[in-house]
């Protein structure tokens, strides 16, 4: 019978029922053939020795349905099994570690299943039961004759991540120290689950970090994973996607999983929902090597060679049956794998083993068939067909494809750190003594543990051997790139290392078709400048980019901010400029008419002062007002003179003579000419009425009149100086279309379109009033007077200026407002003046210089004369109409009948 706890398993309480049950099976499994007869030992290497450790080997692969073990794993399985012998042949021999002490082994083969291997592994455990047999007998009466089996101080193994795991369930219970030399899952660094399991390979999590360093090195944000069932995928999987949401920058569009026993058409169900997201080629996979086989299978199958980008994980490794027949799909793969060196001295062992010196391995002789594609002949056994008989005399790497499995050297790895970790356990509880001493006998597990995660040594790669304080090796990968184009020599070659940080050498890298530039692997390709990123929701590393439009530049990679309102953005949209500052330049098209007319205007106006001047006293001269016409003149010159000023470059001055002349001009000529006009009306008027003058009808009081007239505009102006001082300012509204680049400062006068309206209303009321007198005055002899020229003159201006209002603020949202609102005015203004000095000069000029004998004294008028005038022409006014209104009563009375 068991004993009820398991001291050294369990400590003070028996909590978990299922491994009750575990040893139960384990006490029925013993006990087979108990009587008479040995028990049969399950199928294993026996190798004698002081300390038995124990070794755990993928020797056969998974077997078909029914059976535990399959085919023959001639790397994963020989080689490193293999591995563990050299390694105990060679400290054994090494009189410097554990002298006078010979290693032992018990080596089991797991048959790459989980299960399998936790049913062998109760072979390490079995001489730590208890077992009450006083009540047990032979049928003969006897009592049984049991094998007191060795017991084993630790375990070497096991391989694959899902059998350590359970194997180590069943080790802690025992305190049996396990050291494995290829079990990477995260899962296995917990100390408080796995407190007894060490590792010479770095995990998962080491790798994991590896990976998220490769694919933030090569500018990728947005990846897949795909993983196979079971503790190595998930876990490596979860690893990855943990650290890179940590590390940030990195997104995972898709997490799938390779099912254990994968349906007909699974694979390219998952190469279609990989599709899904297809800018998301790069796939983080982890995944044994059948697995990466028949994705890759599948992939080439849908027509997507050189679409994916893997990132493999230590599985695959540098291995070539991956990617046997698969080698197009697979360029540019990048993989990593535990920093790793070929042991010569395994070399050299191996390839000198024959069916004759390595008979301890009872499964070499299965090996050696497989390897040389022949068959040994047993007795009673006949020879396949087409198989030739193997004679014995075949030799590794000679007669066979030979390399040196990758994971050989972490076998010898582990296997040195348990013999290191006796051999300071024996200097410290054996001082001095040769061989096992008691205190060895047994080796306590727990204390061993102790001394294994406090080595520290060489390997046989000449790497540091250590473990942290949850019994992982340091991180060290070498990564590699599976390279097809452009090589003498297709396959992996080495562009990188990681030792906690990663040295990446991309300039080595190539990709499908031998292209030297890395692929993308993005959701979002990064935004142009001067666009910003509108993050998708829920999904960091997509986003849509936006244009920063009208006048807004780019502040940061998030946000669009306006620029100030004196500046617009680059081109590119990523700052902001100072807008161009124009100005109406001499040169402009816009300012050559304007220009033009006025000097043309000004010539002529000269013109006509200097003939005044020159026959000032001939009689047309004096009979047009002499002192009235140089006062007109003056203001037509001036009228013309402002276009000089409406196009110079704005300043303080040039503004202070633009508010004072704009208006003055008009104001000169218009009170001239509304004095005249008056006066020829208020004379005509009166002479209606008697023959008396009127008032201020002199030469000295037109004059005055006009002055008076003159100086409301002047006063009006330097009040306007006063309040508000000339200056010159920028408006930068007038030209901002919705596109930036057209967008302009205009340097102008502080002078708005009211401004310059109110500035010309006082001349426009003085030319209406004018226009009001000359209609007035038209039926007055045009022998008496110019009143009819004057009229003429001021109905044409009123059309120019009527003509004037409309163009001039109709053109107030135009980008051009500058340009046309200047020649506008300027040359409504020339041509008001231009028709003023025509009507009313230019004929007088003509009699002056080329009739000069019409320009004779006349017989003087008094205002007598003018008065009978008047009333002669009112009367031949009335009786014009009398005539009219007789001739029209017959017809009325002929229509009444």
């Amino acid at each position: 019978m068991m004993s009820p706890c398991l001291p050294l398993a369990w400590g003070s309480s028996c909590h978990s029922a299922r491994w009750w049950v575990l040893l139960w099976v384990l006490w029925a499994w013993l006990g087979q053939g108990a009587c008479g007869h040995h028990g049969t030992q399950p199928h294993s290497i026996k190798i004698e020795g002081d300390i038995t450790l124990g070794g755990l080997f993928p020797v056969h692969s998974r077997g078909p349905a029914g059976l535990p073990c399959g085919e023959i794993k001639k790397e994963k399985g020989i080689h490193r099994m293999e591995a563990m012998l050299y390694a105990l042949d060679q400290i054994n021999s090494d009189p410097e570690l554990l002298p006078n002490i010979t290693l032992g082994a018990r080596i089991l083969d797991t048959c790459s299943r989980d299960t399998y291997a936790l049913e062998q592994s109760l072979t390490f455990v079995q001489a730590l039961i208890q077992k009450d047999i006083s009540d047990v007998r032979c049928s003969n009466g006897e009592p049984p004759l049991i094998r007191k089996p060795e017991r084993v101080v630790g375990v070497i193994g096991a391989s694959a991540s899902s059998v350590s795991i359970m194997v180590a369930n069943v080790l802690r219970l025992f305190e049996i120290p396990q050291i494995s030399y290829a079990s990477t899952a995260p899962e296995l660094s917990d100390n408080n689950r796995y407190d007894f399991f060490s590792r010479v390979v770095p995990p998962d999590s080491y790798q994991a970090q590896a990976m998220v360093d490769i694919v933030k090195a090569m500018g990728w944000n947005y990846v897949s994973t795909l993983a196979s069932e079971g503790n190595y995928g998930e876990s490596g999987v979860e690893a990855f996607v943990q650290i890179s949401r940590e590390a940030g920058g990195l997104c995972i569009a898709q997490s799938l999983k390779i099912p254990r026993e994968p349906k007909p058409g699974e694979f390219d169900k998952i190469i279609k929902r990989l599709m899904e997201t297809s800018n998301a080629r790069g796939i983080i996979i982890f995944a044994n090597e059948d697995d990466i086989k028949r994705v890759l299978e599948a992939a080439k199958k849908a027509n997507l060679t050189g679409h994916f980008l893997f990132v493999g994980s230590d599985s695959w490794g540098a291995k070539s049956s991956p990617i046997l027949d698969q080698e197009d799909v697979a360029e540019g793969a990048v993989t990593i794998l535990p920093k790793r060196a070929s042991i010569e001295g395994f070399d050299q062992y191996f390839t000198t083993r024959s069916l004759e010196n390595n008979r301890r391995n009872i499964w070499f002789a299965e090996f050696w068939e497989d390897d040389f594609k022949c068959k040994l002949t047993r007795p009673g056994i006949k020879l396949d067909d087409g198989r030739k008989k193997c004679t014995g005399e075949e030799r590794i790497s000679r007669d066979s494809a030979y390399e040196q499995e990758g994971k050989v050297q972490f076998v010898i790895d582990a296997v040195y750190a348990m013999a290191h970790a006796l051999h300071s356990m024996h200097l410290d509880l054996c001082p001095g003594a040769a061989g096992v001493c008691e205190k060895m006998d047994p080796v306590e597990g727990r204390m061993l543990l102790q001394y294994i995660r406090s080595v520290n040594f060489n390997g046989s790669a000449g790497t540091g051997v250590m473990f942290n304080e949850n019994g992982d090796a340091p991180g060290r990968y070498d990564i590699f790139q599976y390279q097809l184009s452009n090589t003498t020599a297709p396959g992996y070659r080495v562009i990188g290392q990681w030792t906690n940080h990663l040295r990446l050498n991309v300039e080595e890298m190539q990709w499908s078709g031998g292209e030297r530039q890395v692929p993308d692997s993005v959701c979002s390709f990064p935004c142009q400048p001067g666009e910003r990123k509108k993050m998708v929701k829920g999904v960091p590393c997509c986003w849509h980019c936006e244009l920063c439009d009208g006048y807004q530049h780019q502040a940061d990679e998030f946000n669009c901010e306006t620029c100030p309102f004196d500046m617009r953005p680059t081109e590119n949209r990523t700052a902001c400029r100072p807008t161009p500052i124009i100005k109406l330049e001499w040169h402009s098209p816009w300012a050559m008419l304007p220009m033009f007319l006025a000097i043309l205007g000004i010539l002529a106006t000269t013109f006509v002062i200097v003939t005044f001047v020159r026959y000032n006293d001939t009689p047309i001269v004096r009979a047009s007002g002499r002192e009235l016409s140089y006062v007109l003149l003056t203001g037509i010159f001036l009228i013309y003179a402002i276009t000089f000023l409406m196009i110079a470059e704005p300043g303080a001055v040039v503004c202070a003579f633009r508010r004072l002349l704009l208006g003055l001009g008009m104001c000169i000529s218009y009170a001239a000419l509304l004095t005249k006009t008056n006066r020829i009306y208020r004379i005509f008027e009166q002479g209606k009425k008697s023959v008396t003058p009127p008032r201020f009808i002199s030469p000295t009081s037109q004059l005055a009149i006009t002055f008076i007239l003159i100086s409301l505009q002047v006063l009006g102006v330097f009040v306007w100086f006063g309040v508000v001082p000339p200056h010159t300012i920028i408006d930068y509204e007038e030209q901002r279309p919705p596109d930036p680049e057209l967008a302009r400062g205009i340097l102008k006068c502080d002078m708005s379109d009211l401004s310059l309206i109110c500035c010309l209303s006082y001349s426009i009321v003085l030319m209406v009033t004018c226009t009001v007198y000359a209609v007035k005055s038209r039926g007055v002899p045009e022998n008496f007077n110019e009143a009819k020229p004057i009229g003429f003159t001021m109905y044409t201006t009123c059309i120019v200026w009527l003509a004037f209002v409309p163009i001039f603020f109709g053109t107030a949202q135009s980008t051009e407002k500058m340009y046309i609102q200047t020649m506008t005015l300027t040359v409504s203004m020339s041509l008001s003046a231009t028709v003023s000095l025509g009507m009313l000069y230019m004929p007088k000029v003509y009699v002056i210089l080329f009739h000069p004998e019409q320009n004779v004294q006349k017989r003087k008028r008094s205002f007598k004369s003018v008065a009978q005038a008047a009333t002669m022409s009112t009367r031949l006014s009335q009786k014009s109409n009398d005539k009219q209104n007789g001739e029209a009563k017959p017809e009325e009375s002929k229509d009444s009948k």
